[in-house]
């Protein structure tokens, strides 16, 4: 922990803007010096983390230069691999800015507005996490055909991804200051300009974070743009490697999708900002006012309504409709169907619990000891996220097999897969708490003789527990819906809801389907009140 002399106190935060001679509202800010030295314990821990989550992009990488030079070109220049290109661009393109618009729209209206019944929205529009994305397009091609392609895959994703968004930007929202949007106004600043130096400054972070997030799902979906018959990266490389373990061009393919994950971490960089939005001292902050909504109201209501409508509603109401017809039919095997849940609740706790201790030394280090170094490590936490669960389970596959036999095919191996295809949802709530987290509280404790450790245990950790209870919650529902991966890594003779769930809606027997995506769904939705509650603790 830097003591006080570590630190420097910058004159301002300025909102302003001198092209049209807005005034600027100056804030203070306390910030590391570069004289603040790294805690070793925890840079060598966030190291081993970055480690483990390279190893995989390496085995990649590897496999993809054994083709050599010339079939290299030949495979990647080739017309099917531009096309692959250009689909996953136009998927990106058209998806990340529609949930930043369904997200930051929809916590706005929850967050700062006089909305009838916020509570009850800030629990549905939370709501399609508890609903897999695969099984809203198989909810959605078993009614309505028609819904095939890129149009079909931009509706379905970012129905199920916009809560990435809407989760940090309504914490971010609720916990902002009331005081700096009134300084705003004394000095003449707009509403609308309001928003535009004051508020979305603030939540810049958490919509950028969100932002990468959806855009990293996009970049490993596979069950979604399977059903939708749109082509990616994604799907071009389980095809390959359904050829053959060691084939070379599965993983060319899967380079370019971490050479595109590499632009999507450059451009979220600066995106992301660098402001603090804790506030602490005289005046300390207060309770937003919320905007009222007058003739507004029936149209926002009806606009969350459609929105929840279509991301929950429909797909639920279909699901149950098969689940009534199989279990008329007697299709409903209970044994198989209580086995498959509990293998996927306890994989789920591991890979929950594993991915928030480890995301922890990384999000520290850049929180507390902002660096080029600690900017590397976290921006490693991503890379291996964008690649398909397949080509990272069959790395660990190889890695597992050359160095260390006795963890293949075991649960071990398997968590392991989940914390480096995960650790981004945990990494985003991280980074969020701890940038809410004052740091004259930390310096305050550490100037009356508590220990670093103490500190943490004691003042840090209260502040940011919501949020890692968040990641948490994050990453056991993304474990619980995984699918490529648990099929290549699960040990023997497990079978969990989604492996069970793919066995039989990839032979479109709905009927057979139905009990795995009902159980999924009722295992995911109580979480989505945990994350509500997190919401409402971000204060």
């Amino acid at each position: 922990m830097p003591t006080s002399s570590d630190l420097r106190t910058d004159p301002v935060i300025r909102y302003d803007d001198p092209a049209v001679g807005v005034p600027a509202i100056d804030l203070p800010v306390v910030t590391p010096t570069r004289s603040a030295r790294m805690p070793w314990p925890v840079l060598v821990t966030a190291v081993l983390v970055a480690v483990l989550l390279v190893a995989p992009v390496l085995v990649v990488f590897g496999q993809a230069t054994a083709a050599g030079t010339a079939e290299a070109s030949r495979l990647l220049f080739r017309p099917r691999t531009a096309e692959l290109l250009r689909n996953t661009l136009l998927l990106l393109a058209l998806t990340v800015p529609v949930t930043v618009l369904l997200g930051c729209g929809a916590a706005w209206l929850v967050e700062r507005t006089t909305l009838p019944g916020a509570s009850v929205w800030r629990t549905l529009l939370l709501m399609p996490l508890a609903i897999p994305a695969f099984v809203s397009s198989y909810a959605w091609t078993s009614v309505l055909p028609s819904v095939q392609g890129l149009g079909g895959a931009v509706f379905v994703t970012a129905l199920s991804y916009y809560p990435f968004v809407f989760l940090p930007a309504a914490a971010l929202l609720r916990a902002l200051d009331q005081g700096h949007l009134d300084a705003a106004r004394s000095l003449g600043v707009s509403g609308l300009g309001t928003v535009l130096r004051v508020v979305i400054p603030q939540i810049r972070p958490a919509v950028a974070g969100g932002s990468l997030l959806v855009a990293l799902h996009l970049l490993a979906e596979f069950g979604v743009l399977q059903m939708m018959r749109y082509p990616t990266f994604t799907t071009a490389i389980l095809q390959q490697f359904a050829v053959g373990f060691s084939n070379a061009a599965g993983s060319l393919l899967a380079t370019v999708l971490a050479v595109l994950c590499l632009g999507l971490l450059a451009i979220e960089v600066p995106l992301r900002g660098r402001r603090r939005i804790a506030r602490l001292g005289p005046g300390a902050r207060q309770r937003p006012i919320a905007h009222r909504l007058g003739g507004w109201t029936v149209p926002a209501l009806g606009a969350l309504a459609v929105l929840v409508g279509l991301a929950v509603i429909v797909p639920a109401v279909i699901v149950l409709r098969w689940l009534e017809r199989a279990i008329a039919g007697s299709a409903v095997d209970a044994g198989s169907l209580l086995a498959a849940t509990g293998s996927s609740v306890g994989l789920a706790v591991l890979a929950g619990l594993a991915t928030t201790v480890a995301t922890l030394p990384g999000a520290w280090l850049l929180h507390r000891y902002p660096s080029r170094l600690s900017v590397m490590l976290e921006r490693v936490t991503y890379v291996a996220s964008a690649l398909p669960g397949v080509v990272i389970g069959l790395a660990l596959v190889t890695l597992a097999v050359q160095w260390a036999r006795p963890v293949y095919q075991t649960t071990a191996l398997a968590v392991a897969a989940y914390t480096i295809l995960f650790l981004p949802r945990a990494m985003v709530a991280w980074r969020s708490g701890l940038a809410a987290a004052p740091t004259e509280l930390i310096e305050a404790s550490r100037s009356l003789g508590v220990s670093g450790p103490g500190t943490f245990a004691r003042v840090v950790v209260p502040l940011v527990l919501p949020s890692a209870l968040t990641g948490f919650v994050l990453v056991f529902l993304a474990t619980v819906t995984e699918l490529t991966a648990t099929l290549l890594l699960a040990p023997t003779g497990t079978e969990t809801l989604a492996t069970a769930f793919w066995s039989a809606s990839d032979e479109l027997d709905y009927v057979a389907s139905a009990p795995y995506a009902a159980a999924m769904i009722a295992l995911s939705a109580p979480l989505t009140l945990l994350l509500r509650r997190q919401i409402l603790e971000q204060r």
